[in-house]
């Protein structure tokens, strides 16, 4: 599915138009002041060709730049033609890395770097109807010219057409926030994610329209809810982060610290990597023995466990069952010995275990490629989990690790 920037531009880049305020009070450039005033009043089309002069007045202002090629990426959406989207969507790319190397690194720059390719590919369609899709193009279009009362008209025309649509709902709710009307914002921020909970983004505008309603703990609520929806996701995590900063809420994953590591070879080889400090000559320590176990059982899913596992999947991944595997397995170690105080870590552990969060804490703690892979299954059953998880654990800075 296609993603929408213009939302989150307002909140991420806006960031750039008040950076710029002080390079306008010696620069004194009305046409600057005005690109940036129509971009706040949500007036694309006519922000965009101002930018364009913008860029080739100053081709090395990164706080020109960032905001122009998200700017093309998002007016390519309303386009037509495959081919002129295409395009714009290239351009739109090359602008935001130019912006990038001269310094531009927020989540929404990097988020829209990932979702096109360089040659200007992305998952586009609206919907694979062409009615449906063609009714949204039109709604874009009409939102880009600040036209609130087209685009909600083409949005409505699209659900008609196909309830389904996740981004009628949703771009309907961002018509309405832009409108200053943030209880109807919220009736279909929700209405969207009755369509599709598991995605991200209605719930984080939703928080951007309750704060700005001065109802912070509820924003609260609906960027933990994004968070959970997709935790790989930099707008996600970012819109949490921004939100404990912006009301002094320390947040962080719990800290555990584990002192060997596995790392496949070749073949059938494996190498375990434990840390200088374990089996000291002057005595052992008696979480040792765990995380020997630890290292051992995940080498095992290396060379055999992970085959039988997942008979479908040619090659070997690092999953959320093998690490969850490790993990019990210092734990019975742990029972085994009677080892009353476990280092800090695996106490942590034994912990998250008990409480029924040890897969929870292993996805949104400690993801890698291969784990993230399991995700989506988790949620699916196990979304309440993942909310106790960062309520019980993130949400009282448990640790020093942050989202």
């Amino acid at each position: 599915m296609p993603k929408r920037v213009l939302a989150a531009l307002l909140l991420v880049v806006i960031v750039s138009a008040a950076a710029s305020a002080t390079v306008l009070a010696v620069q004194d450039d009305p046409e600057r002041q005005r690109a940036f005033a129509l971009f706040n009043e949500s007036k694309i089309a006519e922000a965009l060709p101002l930018f364009e002069k913008l860029a080739v007045r100053y081709p090395e202002d990164r706080e020109v730049l960032e905001p122009l090629g998200m700017l093309l990426i998002s007016q390519a959406g309303s386009l037509k033609d495959a081919a002129a989207r295409k395009e714009m969507r290239k351009r739109g790319r090359e602008v935001l890395v130019k912006a990038q190397k001269l310094g531009a690194n927020s989540a929404l720059l990097k988020s829209m770097l990932e979702s096109v390719t360089p040659d200007g590919d992305t998952d586009e369609a609206f919907s694979t109807k062409k009615e449906v899709d063609e009714a949204m193009r039109e709604g874009e279009a009409a939102f880009m010219k600040a036209d609130m009362k087209k685009a909600i008209e083409m949005y409505q025309k699209a659900l008609l057409l196909d309830p389904n649509v996740y981004e009628a709902a949703l771009f309907t709710g961002d018509v309405y926030y832009k409108t200053a009307e943030q209880k109807k914002a919220g009736e279909w921020f929700a209405r969207a994610i009755a369509i599709d909970p598991d995605r991200e983004t209605a719930y984080r505008y939703w928080g951007d329209s309750l704060m700005k309603q001065g109802r912070a703990t509820e924003a609260g609520e609906k960027f933990v809810e994004a968070y959970i929806a997709e935790p790989y996701s930099r707008l996600s995590r970012a819109a949490f982060v921004n939100w404990a900063q912006k009301l002094n809420v320390p947040i962080a994953h719990p800290e555990v610290q584990i002192p060997a590591n596995v790392t496949p070879k070749e073949g059938s080889n494996v190498t375990i990597t434990l840390d200088p400090g374990m089996f000291k000559k002057e005595g052992k320590n008696p979480s040792d023995a765990a995380w020997l176990t630890y290292g051992l059982v995940r080498a095992s899913w290396t060379m055999s466990e992970f085959a039988k596992q997942y008979p479908k999947e040619k090659k070997y991944r690092h999953s959320l069952k093998e690490e969850a595997a490790a993990f019990r397995s210092a734990i019975r170690v742990l029972e085994e010995k009677k080892v009353k105080d476990p280092d800090r870590s695996l106490q942590t552990i034994v912990k998250l275990e008990k409480e029924g969060l040890l897969e929870a804490f292993i996805l949104l703690a400690m993801p890698d490629e291969g784990i993230a892979q399991d995700f989506p299954a988790y949620r699916k059953t196990n979304a309440d989990n993942l909310r106790r998880y960062v309520k019980a654990y993130v949400l009282n800075n448990s640790g020093s690790s942050n989202p």
